[in-house]
């Protein structure tokens, strides 16, 4: 599924126009992408919550060489399903 995709349901679910639903959807995830940003967490009852995370400098393998190299250290978002959508699959 794609944006387009996604767009086209909640558009279907909420009687909007497809542009409407493109746009709220992109608002929210700038939101959540916002919010990861600063660090903090952000959770969806029933749907999730995400959370930034903290990676620490590490020690890896270059794959053509074979050198030891260092990672640097570095920033994910991890994401932890709810119970709701557990269920759901």
């Amino acid at each position: 599924m794609n944006v387009s995709d996604l767009a086209k349901g909640v558009a279907e679910a909420t009687g909007s126009n497809e542009a409407d639903a493109k746009r709220a959807i992109t608002a929210v995830f700038d939101q959540i992408a916002a919010a990861a940003v600063k660090g903090e967490e952000i959770s969806i009852p029933g749907f999730g919550k995400f959370t930034v995370k903290d990676r620490p400098e590490r020690e890896g393998r270059n794959p053509g060489t074979g050198e030891a190299i260092t990672i640097a250290a570095s920033k994910k978002v991890a994401f932890t399903a709810a119970k709701g959508l557990k269920d759901k699959m």
